[in-house]
């Protein structure tokens, strides 16, 4: 008898963290070793990192679905094909992208309501934000920058959540390149934009605020000559997934609406993490 997926493995949170939202968590026997989020799905077996993926004990969860994201896992996905899995691999880079996953999983898992009722509940909180955003007295410009070395800017999702959050992004012309070696931007390109500040998310390391202020020429910066620099840990922004549309996008308009100087209603900042976001 046919029946939905019971034993999915997800190699990325954001599934994990989808399947939990939608209240699915019980079909899920395998994660992600960068798991945080649920912070119960810990306790689940961690059968991967994201490139790299342990063959052996994905296949002893007996999985009917193994649950993978971009092209940088193609080669996972291509090895559990080979050893006879099912595999469904999402390729979402832009708010809309992450809204139809979180459609298309729902209805893969037989939640086709809950995932219709949970997109709605995003689009509203994001709707909300950037009516928020709409009334700041200026609109700052911003360089989001997702590594440092080489420095890597203009990943799709992050700029649209940039520009709902209220500020304007320094290289919108990026958000069309899918893999980051197309996004690759010279540090002396940046100065002549003069951000009025600069947000980094340093996947998987601590951002260095001093080295970004000691690039050369960046001292002419308006970000850097007013303090304007700030760290949204990666684990909010750089997956995209329903943490980037709800903890992520906070952050971004809490700072930013601190740099203009605006009062956000208590729903739309990130309360229990705007002291950190807001420390130069």
């Amino acid at each position: 008898m046919a029946q939905l997926p019971q034993r999915i493995v997800c190699l990325t949170e954001e599934t994990t963290e989808t399947l939990y939202l939608l209240g699915e968590q019980h079909r899920i026997v395998g994660i992600s070793g960068y798991t945080v989020r649920p912070p119960e799905a810990r306790k689940l077996p961690k059968v991967s990192a994201f490139i790299n993926a342990k063959f052996d004990k994905i296949l002893d969860l007996k999985p009917d679905l193994v649950l993978a994201f971009s092209d940088l896992q193609a080669d996972i996905t291509s090895e559990l094909i080979r050893r006879g899995v099912n595999v469904l691999a999402f390729n979402q880079r832009s708010v809309s992208e992450i809204l139809n996953m979180i459609l298309t999983l729902a209805c893969v898992v037989g939640a086709a309501d809950k995932g219709q009722a949970l997109v709605a509940r995003l689009e509203g909180h994001l709707e909300a934000i950037r009516t928020s955003a709409s009334s700041f007295p200026f609109h700052p410009r911003v360089f989001f920058e997702e590594w440092n070395n080489p420095l890597i800017s203009g990943i799709c999702w992050v700029d649209e959540l940039v520009e709902i959050a209220g500020g304007v992004p320094a290289f919108p012309e990026l958000r069309s390149q899918k893999n980051a070696p197309g996004r690759i931007v010279d540090p002396a390109q940046v100065i002549p934009k003069d951000p009025q500040v600069i947000i980094a998310s340093w996947c998987g390391a601590k951002v260095n605020k001093n080295a970004i202020r000691s690039r050369p020429g960046w001292t002419e910066i308006a970000a850097v000559r007013d303090d304007h620099i700030y760290e949204v840990k990666s684990t909010y922004i750089l997956q995209p997934g329903p943490a980037s549309l709800t903890e992520g996008v906070r952050q971004l308009h809490t700072i930013l609406a601190h740099v203009t100087g605006s009062k956000i209603l208590p729903e739309l900042a990130c309360e229990e993490r705007v002291d950190a976001a807001l420390q130069p």
